[in-house]
C-alpha cells in the first residue's frame, strides 16, 4: 500500500487532458517499434505430453520438474500476477479513460499483456515444471479475489504503473536468466521485451508529467516509491516464495534497488529537478533518504543471503541486466 504524504494539486481531468497529446505520440511510437511475435512459437510443444483425467494421460510428479525451486517460485508468482490482467485493464480503463489515445493505449497495452499468461502458462505445463493442479486453485484463487490499487489521484497511478513496469520486465528476464532451459530463457526475454517498451511508455509520459505539474508528480512519484509493492503480494504463501527467489538473487532489494529504482530516477532527472516549490522540496528529500535506507536495506539483505547460502552450494548469482533506455 503507498503511504501517501502530499496533497496533489492536480485534477483528474486537467492531468488526463494536458498529457493526451504526449500520449498520442508515445503510442505512436510504441506502434512503431513494438515488434509482433506469436505466443504459440514460443512453446516447446514436443516435449508435452498429456495429463491425467478426461485423457487418461501421466500423473504431475514432482520428480518431473527440472526447475529450481527458487526458479518454480518466481515463474510462478509471476504468472499469477500476469493472470490479473482483468483487474488491471479494469484499474487503468477506468483511471485513464477508454476513448482517445489514452482508451486507445489502455486496450493495445492490455492485448500485448494478454499474450504473456497465456504463453506462460502453456509453457509450464509443456515442461511440467509446476504442480498444474496447484497452479489453477492459486489462479483460481487469485483472480476471484481481483486487484485494487486505491491509489489516490491519475499522477500516483501513473507513477505507479512506471516503476511496476520496470520492476517486471527484470523479474521475468531474471527468472529466464536462472531457469537453466534455453527456451524458457529465451521465452521470457521475450516477454520482458514487451515490458521495456511498456515501462518506457510510461516512462516518458511521466518525464512530460514532471514539466507539466512538477511538485505534484514529484511527490506522487516520492509516495508510490517509498511505498511500493508488486501486485503479486497478496498470492497465497508469498513472503516465504519472495524469501525463496531472494536468496537465489532472482529478485530481491539489490535487484529492486540498482536495476529498478536507480535506471528509473536516474533517467527522469528527479533528483536533480530545481525551481521546485515546497511540496517538490519536500518530496525530493524524502526520496533522497528512502533511497540511502533502501542501499542499506539492499546491502543487509545481501549479507543475509550470502551466509544462508555459503555452505549450501546454491550458488547465488546476480541477475541484473542492463537499462534500455529507448
Amino acid at each position: 500500500m503507498v503511504q501517501v504524504n502530499t496533497v496533489a494539486s492536480d485534477t483528474t481531468a486537467g492531468v488526463l487532458r494536458d498529457l493526451e497529446p504526449s500520449v498520442g505520440r508515445l503510442l505512436d511510437r510504441h506502434l512503431g517499434v513494438a515488434r509482433e511475435w506469436f505466443p504459440h512459437q514460443y512453446v516447446p510443444w514436443s516435449g508435452a505430453r498429456d495429463f491425467d483425467g478426461p485423457l487418461d494421460g501421466t500423473a504431475w510428479d514432482p520428480q518431473q520438474s527440472a526447475l529450481p525451486q527458487a526458479v518454480q517460485d518466481a515463474l510462478l508468482v509471476n504468472l499469477l500476477t500476469e493472470d490479473n490482467l482483468p483487474s488491471y485493464h479494469f484499474e487503468i480503463a477506468s483511471r485513464f479513460g477508454r476513448d482517445g489515445a489514452w482508451g486507445t493505449w489502455v486496450h493495445r497495452w492490455t492485448a500485448e499483456e494478454d499474450r504473456h499468461a497465456c504463453v506462460m502458462r502453456t509453457y509450464v505445463h509443456a515442461r511440467r515444471a509446476m504442480d498444474p493442479v496447484a497452479l489453477e486453485e492459486l489462479r483460481m484463487r487469485q483472480v476471484g479475489a481481483g486487484y485494487r490499487s486505491d491509489l489516490p489521484t491519475v499522477l500516483h497511478a501513473l507513477a505507479y504503473v512506471t516503476v511496476q513496469e520496470l520492476a517486471t520486465r527484470q523479474a521475468h528476464r531474471n527468472v529466464g536468466v536462472m531457469c537453466g532451459d534455453p527456451v524458457g530463457e529465451q521465452l521470457m526475454a521475450r516477454i520482458a521485451a514487451d515490458e521495456n517498451l511498456h515501462m518506457l511508455f510510461y516512462r516518458d509520459l511521466y518525464a512530460d508529467a514532471l514539466r507539466m505539474v512538477p511538485d505534484a508528480a514529484l511527490a506522487a512519484l516520492t509516495d508510490v516509491i517509498c511505498g511500493f509493492q508488486m501486485p503479486g503480494t497478496t498470492i497465497p504463501g508469498f513472503r516465504a516464495r519472495a524469501l525463496r527467489v531472494a536468496a537465489a538473487g532472482i529478485f530481491d532489494l539489490d535487484v529492486h534497488h540498482e536495476h529498478v529504482v536507480r535506471p528509473l530516477l536516474r533517467a527522469l532527472g528527479v533528483m536533480s529537478l530545481s525551481g521546485l516549490g515546497p511540496a517538490g522540496e519536500q518530496a525530493q528529500e524524502r526520496l533522497g533518504q528512502h533511497l540511502v535506507w533502501l542501499r542499506a536495506q539492499a546491502s543487509r539483505a545481501r549479507e543475509l543471503y550470502e551466509r544462508m547460502n555459503a555452505g549450501g552450494g546454491s550458488g547465488r548469482s546476480r541477475t541484473g541486466g542492463r537499462e534500455v533506455t529507448g
